[in-house]
């Protein structure tokens, strides 16, 4: 039997993660053919050149796609999409794959969806019909790779509707549950033993991992916006709570993160470290720690916080706008940029009991851990005929 080729894009480090049960239930099924195109972050030193982690999972790189944000800014992103559009076009044609995977809502992603589509491959699109209404360019591309897409694998059952809503045919659309539970249910984490060690933390006092992306639409309020986060982690981190900071997404407004971090960093506020990438294995385990395999919080604008957070019982401080109008549990408190708030909102996080035993018993609403089996099977058998790439208008 002739496998099919899925030609599988990935351009960012935490995108990555979450398409992982994804690439390794393709490469596991017997008429599944799996090619990762590697591009974007994976291939900068200044994000953790990420390529050495998909090596490091077993998986092999078919091609790299040279997709790099020329400036820090929207221009800088704008030519990025088109340098991937050109770069990624050479690759698909002469890899010819039956199917083009491609997850979310980056801009590297987006980039991807138009060449696949441009090309007249099919072209399935992961956690299309999800809102993010925060000022990020999300919303925007997130739906215009669902327009562009044949196929959709959403998390959830409201985004599976809000993807028919949009004028998909309901046979084009899978609600399979998000595949970073996967990983989770199946206890692909790092032990508290392994991060302790790894990181130096002393597993008897709270540990916060943080992370804060920039806003895209309001790129040049980058530092403004992470200003009271790290004014209010310092206050915690003098306290004895040990902060694990992370650098941003390579979005525009990054570099400006990225810089006012190590400038905090470099001042010597005790109990904190900053890593450019902990890698998947070690962000899943870091978020088990601070909440069923210990205390400490998911602090931050990162999606993470509201859709992993959840499956380890792990509390959630979500700040400002980014990730406004995301379906989420009763984990997450929300924090506006206030230095005071944010603080308040880390110790409840921290310390109220209570609230701490409601997150290790939320209801989480993005499935139950079997999406990459779910994906793979659809990808198997769906008929490769002109009917999936002449798309129909529902409404």
């Amino acid at each position: 039997m002739t496998k099919r080729k899925i030609a599988i894009f990935t351009g960012n480090r935490a995108e990555y993660g979450l398409q992982k049960p994804i690439i390794q239930a393709v490469s596991e099924h017997p008429g599944l053919e799996p090619y990762l195109l590697v591009g974007g972050a994976h291939l900068n030193e200044d994000f953790g050149k990420t390529k050495g982690e998909i090596a490091a999972d077993g998986f092999s790189v078919h091609a790299e796609v040279k997709i790099d944000l020329p400036q820090d800014d929207l221009v800088g992103t704008a030519q990025a999409i088109g340098t991937g559009v050109i770069n990624l076009s050479k690759i698909l044609a002469e890899l010819q794959p039956d199917v083009l995977v491609v997850y979310a809502d980056r801009f590297e992603g987006f980039a991807a969806v138009i060449t696949g589509s441009q090309m007249g491959l099919p072209v399935a699109h992961i956690e299309g019909g999800d809102i993010t209404e925060g000022g990020a360019l999300d919303d925007m591309v997130r739906h215009a790779m669902t327009k562009l897409a044949h196929l959709h694998f959403t998390t959830n059952a409201a985004a599976a509707e809000r993807v028919m809503k949009l004028g998909e045919e309901p046979w084009r659309v899978h609600d399979v549950g998000f595949p970073a539970i996967d990983l989770i249910a199946r206890g692909d984490l790092a032990t508290p033993a392994e991060l302790a060690q790894r990181y130096g933390l002393d597993l008897d006092r709270p540990v916060i991992v943080f992370t804060q992306h920039s806003v895209t639409t309001e790129f040049d309020q980058a530092e403004a916006q992470l200003a009271p986060s790290l004014k209010a982690l310092e206050a915690l981190a003098r306290d004895g709570v040990q902060v694990v900071a992370t650098f941003p997404n390579n979005d525009a407004g990054g570099q400006r993160i990225i810089a006012a971090l190590k400038q905090w960093a470099a001042t010597g506020v005790p109990n904190v470290q900053l890593h450019n990438s902990l890698g998947r294995y070690n962000y899943h385990g870091m978020l088990a720690l601070c909440g069923r395999e210990g205390v400490g919080a998911c602090v931050g604008n990162s999606s993470s916080g509201i859709k992993e957070t959840p499956a380890l019982g792990c509390p959630a401080v979500n700040i400002g706008s980014r990730q406004q109008g995301r379906l989420r549990a009763a984990n997450v408190i929300d924090a506006p940029y206030d230095a005071e708030a944010i603080e308040a909102a880390c110790r409840k996080a921290l310390f109220d009991e209570s609230f701490r035993a409601l997150c290790k018993q939320v209801d989480n609403p993005y499935g139950k851990g079997d999406a990459g089996a779910k994906i793979a099977r659809v990808l198997a058998t769906v008929d490769l005929n002109p009917k999936l790439i002449q798309k129909k208008m529902t409404y």
